[in-house]
């Protein structure tokens, strides 16, 4: 995806809200724009905390991050109605996957799938570990995507989730599981 072109159909927005920070038109409240966040590496996507509640807003407030930005019905219909938008929500979306061992293959808005990459034997072994905390970013990012227009990706998630966990339901545990599966049924 070509950043500098999308960002000239995108509209303006107020400085210092999720849209502006989505739209690559202002830094985060760290002062962190979307567009380093992206090009982090492991280490950083891992170590640093404060990040996924901005790559992956959610209508409450988070409790690990008081500055991170919530969700509102304005801000819901922009991302639901603003295909630029949206295809920045997917990008942060493959950049977690990638974290985690996972790519996506998206053929079309029905043709969505989401599978283990040749990296997922080592990048899992970072993640797939009881009580990570990673568990909680990816409940946030299915929620997130839900919420946002952009269900047939957290659908493709949980499809592969649902894999995974077949494989490692004594590290991942019931509990986690089901909060993956209500995550898309907000």
């Amino acid at each position: 995806m070509d950043i500098k072109s999308d960002k000239q159909d995108l509209v303006n927005y107020p400085k210092g809200g999720i849209l502006a920070f989505y739209s690559g038109q202002t830094p985060n409240a760290d002062g962190r724009t979307i567009e380093e966040m992206w090009s982090w590496n492991y280490q950083k996507l891992e170590a640093i905390h404060n990040y996924i509640q901005w790559l992956f807003p959610l209508v409450e407030k988070s409790r690990f991050n008081p500055y991170a930005p919530t969700l509102n019905e304005e801000i819901i219909q922009a991302f639901r109605t603003n295909a630029n938008l949206r295809n920045r929500l997917i990008t942060s979306l493959k950049i977690m996957l990638k974290f985690y061992g996972l790519q996506c293959n998206d053929r079309g808005s029905d043709e969505i799938e989401i599978t283990k990459s040749d990296e997922y034997s080592q990048r899992k072994t970072e993640w797939i570990n009881r009580f990570d905390h990673n568990y909680l970013r990816v409940t946030r990012i299915l929620t997130s995507l839900t919420i946002l227009g952009l269900k047939p990706y957290a659908q493709a998630f949980l499809k592969c989730l649902d894999d995974i966990y077949k494989e490692e339901a004594k590290h991942i545990g019931n509990e986690t599981y089901t909060y993956w599966k209500n995550a898309l049924f907000i």
